[in-house]
């Protein structure tokens, strides 16, 4: 965190600097050039007046600190102090031509012969030639060379906010890595009472999380072991009767057909807690498809027929066909868990109807009956693990009491949500929102 902080604090300040810096410079480059314009203006006015009093002569004196070339009104050239007269097209440089219109010019170019770039300054004199003075760009470069003081000035500033940002960055960093976590005091830094606050908050947020998770652990762990006791001591029993001899030759059949009936109980009930096991893991690594909720309903319910024609219930699949994204095994079980609820506390000539429809933007399976319905202070828990309402017929109904705890996992691994409508008498309502492929 020290490294990070001094890096940022240290580029902020480097940027600013240089920003500065260019801005410095860029000014100071300006203005040496106008003051250079300015020193060639004035120049040229002194040097017009010794020309027409002394001619080439006064030029020739000048020396070699500027270029001075005098140019006839037809282009001639009437001295050169560097190339002598053989300057051809001279009218149609910008400076000159500028010069013959306003009076004045000035232009800055890049020389073709020895790639110099000059600045030119062109003043029409009285007697209508042109009088030009030029000086290269160089005098310009070495003038600010002049105040590369500033450059070393820079640096010097440069390592000094690198001194200045590290140790700001270690006494931001300091208060914090001296935290006690288990008792932190905000009245030692009050600027990092938002933060403590917020420790604070977050810890008692995770001790009530591992509270709840050790209790829910607990309650699970019992209710396991409750319903893997009930069917086991009936499968004991029976057997040590069987064992004894007890049992008499016709009844033997019975006692098998008991003992194969506990024992499916438990290994529903073991494939059941698996299941919620992988999904608590996250499932594992399935495979996912695109699934029509459509077809998977009648697939579901054909599977359901003959145990709804025992309990004199009728199936029926309604809507079009939708299509989602994920584990086909998956939402068959949440499915035929919601279909088989509600086959199991429907009345005798009851109904279930299975439909699947479109929302906005969601793809929406809905079972619904006409059973008995759930109390409304019972329906907030009906998908906790291991829950009945009505624990007095549990056994004459069946199941593992994980069903629905299923299909809440499965909608939550899915991305979907479940919504549960029921009246007592009158039926219930469980319905599952998918995002639409």
């Amino acid at each position: 965190m020290t490294k990070t902080i001094f890096r940022n604090t240290f580029l902020v300040g480097m940027s600013v600097l240089l920003l500065c810096g260019a801005l410095f410079f860029g000014l100071q480059y300006t203005q040496i050039k106008e003051e250079t314009y300015a020193a060639l203006q004035q120049e040229s006015v002194y040097a017009e007046q010794g020309m027409l009093l002394s001619g080439t002569e006064y030029l020739e004196k000048l020396g070699d600190t500027n270029r001075v070339t005098w140019i006839r009104e037809d282009g001639a050239v009437l001295y050169d102090s560097e190339a002598g007269t053989e300057l051809p097209g001279q009218l149609d440089c910008e400076e000159v031509s500028e010069a013959r219109t306003t009076g004045e010019g000035q232009s800055i170019r890049k020389s073709e012969q020895d790639g110099v770039t000059t600045m030119y300054y062109a003043r029409l004199c009285q007697d209508g030639t042109v009088l030009r003075l030029s000086r290269p760009m160089s005098a310009v470069r070495y003038a600010l060379v002049a105040v590369s003081p500033v450059l070393w000035i820079c640096v010097l500033v440069l390592m000094i906010s690198g001194v200045l940002a590290f140790r700001a960055a270690k006494q931001i960093v300091e208060p914090i890595n001296g935290l006690d976590l288990d008792d932190p005091n905000p009245d030692t830094y009050p600027e990092l009472t938002p933060l403590i606050t917020r420790i604070q908050e977050q810890k008692l947020t995770i001790q009530e999380e591992v509270e709840q998770r050790e209790q829910l652990r607990r309650e699970f762990s019992a209710n396991v072991s409750h319903e893997l006791k009930t069917p086991l001591t009936s499968i004991s029993g029976f057997a040590e009767l069987m064992a004894q001899g007890v049992v008499p030759p016709d009844k033997v059949r019975e006692f098998s057909g008991d003992i194969y009936k506990e024992s499916q109980r438990m290994i529903a009930l073991v494939d059941d807690i698996m299941k919620l096991s992988k999904l608590d893991e996250g499932g594992g690594a399935p495979e996912w498809e695109t699934v029509d909720l459509y077809e998977l309903a009648e697939e579901t319910v054909d599977s359901l027929r003959s145990i709804a024609r025992k309990q004199n219930v009728s199936l029926t699949v309604t809507g079009s066909h939708q299509s989602v994204r994920g584990v086909w095994q998956l939402l068959s079980e949440m499915v035929y868990n919601l279909c088989d609820n509600a086959i199991k506390y429907n009345r005798p000539g009851g109904s279930v109807t299975v439909d699947v429809s479109s929302g906005d933007g969601t793809a929406v399976l809905q079972v619904s009956d006409t059973g008995i319905g759930i109390p409304a202070s019972h329906q907030g828990r009906v998908f906790e693990r291991f829950y009945r309402v009505d624990k007095s017929h549990s056994k004459e109904i069946g199941g593992t009491g994980l069903g629905l705890s299923i299909v809440k996992h499965g909608a939550q691994f899915h991305g979907a949500s479940v919504e549960l409508e029921s009246e007592l008498g009158q039926g219930t309502t469980v319905r599952l929102v998918f995002p639409k492929t």
